[in-house]
């Protein structure tokens, strides 16, 4: 198959690539991996596509749960994007999450599927309370470099520029995509892979600036985060829960895609999602 010419694409991952921060449970989520599903299906109207991903999931679990009904669809285009919610766990180990995230590299491209993944920015950049850990994106980051390069997989580096920190592209809890942020995971992608239209556009900073909070309103923000946020999250890891317990990939089943207008996040500091997802 000629590159970029694409027939069936299946997105494996966790919350990002469910969607969350784009829509709700209610009206629909949408996402980034729905998005780059639109843009190839621009000059792939045939394409079809599944996804896979179910918020609140492991690396392991990525691995354990979607490697072998993505391998059943046979795809031709496949995205790995998982190991945020290792981040977070206190035993965190970037071998072992490596691994996981290699052997779904190798099962798919060894079944002849070209395989996208991304970088992770630093989660502390985004949310101060977080430097504990800040040391932990650039460490998985090198070594999903470093599997994707044996196995011949692109990387869009959405961990380097540096309006991926910019808040308006996260929701209210840090931890997911906004709308815009969603958008621009998708051109990244996109433009990793070099598909027709894309671009370094993603890169660039929004058009206007971050207004910086008063100290006071600083400080507060930080104390709603955490009662709003970290600790219902804090106390789902206390229970063994997970925000995606019960629950099933949303389009588990290749079909075609509908498309929407691109570009329909915002520029502005009021982009918001429908809903206010919490952490997985």
């Amino acid at each position: 198959m000629p590159s970029g010419e694409y027939s069936r694409y299946v997105a494996l991952g966790d919350s990002q690539t469910e969607g969350l921060g784009d829509g709700d449970d209610i009206t629909g989520l949408r996402g980034w991996a729905d998005r780059l599903a639109e843009q190839l299906a621009v000059t792939n109207p045939g394409l079809r596509y599944a996804n896979l991903a179910v918020r609140g999931r492991l690396a392991a679990q990525v691995h354990a749960e979607q490697l072998g009904p993505a391998l059943a669809l046979r795809p031709d285009l496949a995205t790995v994007a998982a190991g945020v919610n290792d981040l977070l766990r206190p035993r965190f180990d970037a071998d072992e999450v490596a691994g996981h995230l290699e052997a779904m590299f190798a099962a798919l491209t060894a079944q002849g599927a070209r395989v996208a993944t991304f970088t992770f920015p630093d989660i502390a950049r985004i949310t101060p309370l977080a430097r504990p850990i800040g040391s932990r994106p650039a460490a998985l980051n090198d070594r999903i470099r470093a599997a994707a390069l044996r196995h011949g997989v692109i990387v869009a580096e959405t961990a380097r520029p540096l309006v991926v920190t910019d808040p308006r592209l996260w929701t209210r809890d840090r931890l997911h995509a906004s709308p815009l942020g969603h958008e621009r995971i998708a051109a990244a992608v996109a433009h990793a892979l070099r598909l027709p239209g894309s671009s370094d556009s993603w890169t660039l900073p929004l058009s206007s600036p971050v207004i910086a909070p008063a100290a006071w309103r600083a400080a507060a923000i930080e104390l709603h985060w955490v009662t709003a946020f970290l600790g219902p999250w804090l106390g789902r890891r206390l229970r063994g829960r997970s925000s995606g317990d019960g629950r099933t990939a949303k389009r588990p089943h290749l079909l075609p895609v509908q498309t929407h207008p691109m570009g329909s996040g915002t520029d502005g500091p009021g982009n918001r999602p429908a809903g206010s997802p919490e952490l997985s």
